[in-house]
């Protein structure tokens, strides 16, 4: 049976239309961000080329002669292997599925990841040396940032970013000493460069592991089992949440709130019975002791002088527990979860040059409540009194409570891993330099597991064997101690250290070239270069002295210990004009150490001090800064910290402690 309808036949195109539309669209080959112009490819091994196109798709890959095709799979991914290419280019590759990719100026050369904190992150401009001219208009020296990304599942891709040259701008903005250390090895190597900057500043070493990573340790056990046992992502999470305030918002969250009902985000609000805060703080301290519901926050702002930007930002970091904010009655940004940051963007338009009303709600669902974080970055306007009244009161043992996202990634098991590394893989590479761990020296001994354990992993995900994997101690911070005592940057040091117990690994000091005053010491230009010569040692095989005199044994000879050491290079020496060797300290078996007087002795150094007779242990820079030293090979890289005995330390027992509620 056959039926006509003058109104079917416009139906059945639209249909046919949008199928052959979707289909075209779904059949379009894409790469993962990582592959655009001006790549580094690595040299001389298998290089995987991977991406996605419609299940079944032809997709060919060309570049350098080398021609391969394959096949995407059911689930539209698709992946084939380079063969070793040497150095050299520049190079065209052209993807081709039923679309046509062609990225053009590739290199084959040297490709490291550069991964850590804010020392890692910290860009040239902010170091003190400026860029050269002369030096750094470097075409064979490839940067690519990282953008910023976090979630509960490992990504496919990353958010984004793209290959540059480097060039006296581009390496203005690039980790200042990722770019060192690749500029040392372009000079030495004489192949082009390919530079990975992915890391962030204030970050734990937790939240740059995968989750199976921290299954060996119980310390992760309850974190593995909530936040991340969902299975779902930041997308799914969110999506999900829309769904459940359909109802929850009427039912719940506004229902019998005054403020909502009278419109308290409006700046013409009446507040004369509305009593005073500081801010920061947490409620509790205002007279609100186990109060959970909303209470209403209002404070005036001026815009600061000269002002002339179109977005303005008010960053409330973290609240408990959940918040609504406007300025000037429009709202700029709502967020669930005490531990996620509140970064609000919007129109500058809404703003006038003094008298800003920004008002926010805050609704706490148990446990203390507020605006805790201490200090508004880049918000300084923000600090101090402010008005707050209470709105509506709530059980919170009854108070359904959205399931979201943890964003807080400077600390949360995984997050970054997933967002910053993993859609990294399998992105052929040489190696890893990484510097981190100024967020972990509160519980340095754990240090000691969760460094070997995130580099075997991603030695694993990446699938490349065990490929070199360089790490930067803890410059010297703080003020220069005045006796031998207990010291958390030590202990981390100490814990890194046993980076070394895996193959292919270095521990590059930077003892001698931190700040007091500044936990950024500027100068990164020999961290990257002692990070070359680290590279070249480890990863290239060359002879060179990579290291400072690192502590190998010691015997006690009477009243002295002598010590000797592995990486001595050239012979040992002291900087001081006189010889002394400062930062050694020497203790007896009360295990009190004091201030030792010490001399080279051929390739040894040996220890003593007229107030111990019977030493039995040495500690060396054992501090958050030891002061000025002295020991160094003659090839001018500082000796490693190090202690000889194995007497209980400060952090011994201090790991990781998740609390899904916060306060």
């Amino acid at each position: 049976m056959i039926f006509r309808s003058k109104n079917l036949l416009p139906t059945v195109l639209l249909a046919l239309f949008s199928f052959v539309f979707c289909e075209t669209t779904q059949a379009e080959v894409t790469l993962p961000k990582l592959f655009t112009d001006h790549a580094v490819l690595q040299r001389n091994v298998a290089v995987p080329v991977w991406g996605r196109g419609a299940p079944g798709e032809q997709v060919t890959v060309e570049i350098a002669g080398q021609v391969l095709k394959t096949k995407a799979g059911k689930d539209g991914s698709w992946q084939v292997r380079l063969a070793p290419h040497d150095a050299g280019g520049p190079f065209e590759m052209t993807v081709k599925g039923t679309n046509t990719i062609v990225l053009r100026d590739l290199l084959f050369g040297e490709v490291w990841v550069c991964g850590g904190q804010s020392n890692m992150q910290w860009t040239l401009k902010d170091s003190s040396i400026p860029p050269d001219p002369n030096r750094d208009n470097a075409p064979d020296i490839r940067l690519f940032n990282v953008q910023f990304d976090m979630d509960y599942l490992p990504k496919k891709d990353v958010k984004g970013g793209a290959w540059q040259l480097a060039s006296v701008e581009t390496v203005e903005r690039f980790s200042a000493v990722a770019y060192f250390f690749g500029r040392h090895l372009k000079e030495n190597l004489n192949v082009p460069i390919g530079l990975i900057s992915s890391n962030l500043g204030a970050t734990s070493i937790e939240t740059w592991m995968s989750a199976g990573a921290l299954k060996q340790f119980p310390q992760f056990r309850e974190v593995i089992a909530t936040s991340l046992a969902s299975g779902k992502n930041f997308d799914q999470l969110n999506a999900d949440l829309k769904t459940f305030r359909k109802k929850w918002d009427g039912d719940f969250y506004f229902k019998n709130d005054p403020g909502i009902a009278q419109n308290w985000q409006d700046p013409a609000t009446d507040v004369s019975d509305w009593k005073d805060i500081e801010i920061p703080n947490l409620w509790e301290d205002a007279g609100l002791p186990d109060y959970d519901g909303s209470v209403w926050f209002r404070k005036e702002f001026d815009l600061p002088e000269g002002f002339n930007g179109e977005t303005f930002n008010i960053a409330l970091n973290q609240i408990d527990d959940y918040d609504i904010a406007w300025v000037n009655g429009v709202k700029i940004g709502e967020s669930f979860g005490n531990r996620n940051w509140r970064n609000y963007f919007f129109d500058a338009k809404i703003l006038k040059p003094k008298g800003n009303v920004l008002v926010v709600r805050i609704f706490d669902v148990g446990g203390k409540g507020g605006m805790y974080t201490n200090a508004f970055w880049g918000n300084p306007i923000l600090n101090g009194t402010w008005k707050y009244k209470p709105g509506v009161r709530i059980d919170a043992a009854k108070f359904p409570k959205p399931v979201v996202p943890n964003g807080s990634f400077f600390t949360h098991p995984t997050l970054l891993y997933n967002g910053g590394i993993a859609p990294l893989q399998p992105y052929a590479i040489k190696g890893v330099i990484w510097y981190q761990g100024e967020s972990n020296a509160e519980r340095a001994a754990e240090y000691a597991a969760l460094l070997p354990g995130m580099i075997k992993d991603w030695r694993q995900a990446w699938g490349q064997g065990d490929f070199p994997f360089l790490v930067v101690q803890l410059a010297n911070y703080h003020p220069e101690v005045g006796q031998p005592g207990e010291s958390n940057w030590a202990e981390l040091r100490a814990s890194q250290m046993a980076a070394l117990s895996l193959p292919n690994t270095a521990v590059v000091a930077a003892i001698d070239i931190g700040e007091a005053n500044d936990i950024h010491p500027k100068n990164k230009l020999d961290v990257g270069k002692r990070l070359g010569l680290a590279a070249r040692k480890i990863a290239y095989g060359e002879e060179v002295v990579h290291s400072g005199p690192v502590f190998k044994s010691m015997k006690v000879e009477g009243d002295k210990i002598r010590m000797d050491f592995t990486s001595v290079g050239s012979g040992l020496i002291s900087k001081d004009k006189y010889g002394y060797l400062r930062g050694f300290a020497i203790a007896g078996a009360d295990q009190k150490f004091e201030w030792a007087m010490a001399y080279i002795d051929g390739n040894s150094v040996v220890v003593f001090s007229p107030e111990i007779k019977n030493p039995v242990a040495v500690r060396y820079a054992w501090a958050d800064n030891p002061g000025p030293l002295d020991l160094y090979n003659e090839e001018g890289l500082p000796a490693l910290p190090f202690r000889t005995d194995d007497w209980p330390l400060s952090t011994a027992g201090k790991v990781f402690l998740y609390e899904e509620n916060g306060f």
